[in-house]
């Protein structure tokens, strides 16, 4: 048996972080969105005993226990007792260490086609609940619909349909260390978002307001030690972006533009700064 699953990736529209946990991670405040940028994963199923096999196309990721499509995988294998062999193949199209949760992604599409085919009947949000262990953004990315995410990330909200607007991804040949940044946030220094008002304007289907309360209160720490990703929002919006911000902890930075023309236009002003650059659209 052989299953195959689109993994979008997810962009931060708000990322807020109001307090630290005694387990030293993060309380979540955040908004995100799906995008059609997406990895695609196989997954092979034995009809016989053996053991997890993980490739992709990438030099840049491991293929065995430290690969979050792998970890996925494991947890269903030894929560439901199945012994069968998978071979899990992954195409990718997200850049790796970008922060648009490409590894996070495949998990749960994992989780999805797992699900499925062995007819574990799990929901959602049960899904969601055993994918925390593996990585903050998994349970959003097993919904991948636009959502407001609280308490570790496991607390999901699914939010109205958006309109659709154009998106201008672009990373930088930069890698960005999550944990560093986390370890580093200082809480007395955080200037918090007021994401109730970017919520009731999602809700109320006003993306045009909507842009004037997205943000990223992680985006002063990361362009501390890299400038540069500061340049390039900057570059966005003097494009004509309607917002531009880093996703997660960076290095990406993108741009939502309300046509397709101030999207290219964006694109062909940002050629010089950075090569890797995609137009998508939200999910």
């Amino acid at each position: 048996m052989l299953i195959t699953e689109k993994a979008p990736a997810k962009l931060n529209l708000s990322l807020d972080s109001p307090m630290r946990y005694l387990d030293g991670m993060p309380k979540w405040d955040m908004v995100m969105v799906s995008v059609d940028l997406a990895d695609y994963v196989s997954i092979e199923i034995a009809d016989r005993p053996g053991n997890i096999k993980v490739y992709t196309d990438s030099s840049f990721l491991p293929n065995d226990q430290r690969n979050l499509a792998f970890q996925a995988a494991n947890i269903l294998r030894n929560r439901f007792h199945h012994r069968e062999a998978l071979t899990i193949n992954i195409k990718k199209h997200i850049p790796v260490a970008a922060g648009l949760g490409g590894g996070s992604s495949d998990a749960a599409a994992v989780l999805r086609i797992l699900n499925s085919a062995w007819e574990l009947g799990l929901s959602l949000e049960e899904l969601a609940r055993l994918s925390l262990s593996i990585d903050s953004d998994v349970p959003y990315c097993v919904y991948g619909k636009l959502a407001h995410v609280t308490e570790h990330g496991e607390k999901i909200e699914l939010l109205p349909s958006q309109p659709h607007y154009w998106v201008v991804i672009a990373k930088q040949q930069i890698s960005v260390s999550t944990p560093q940044i986390l370890r580093q946030i200082d809480y007395t220094q955080i200037d918090h978002l007021n994401n109730s008002l970017l919520l009731q304007s999602l809700r109320d289907g006003d993306w045009r307001t909507a842009t004037k309360y997205m943000g990223n209160v992680l985006e002063p720490l990361t362009m501390h030690y890299y400038p540069e990703i500061k340049r390039l929002k900057d570059k966005m919006l003097a494009l004509g972006a309607d917002v531009a911000q880093m996703s997660g902890t960076g290095p990406s930075v993108f741009a939502i533009c309300h046509t397709e023309s101030r999207a290219r236009r964006v694109q062909n002003g940002i050629r010089g700064f950075c090569r890797n650059v995609n137009i998508v659209t939200l999910l």
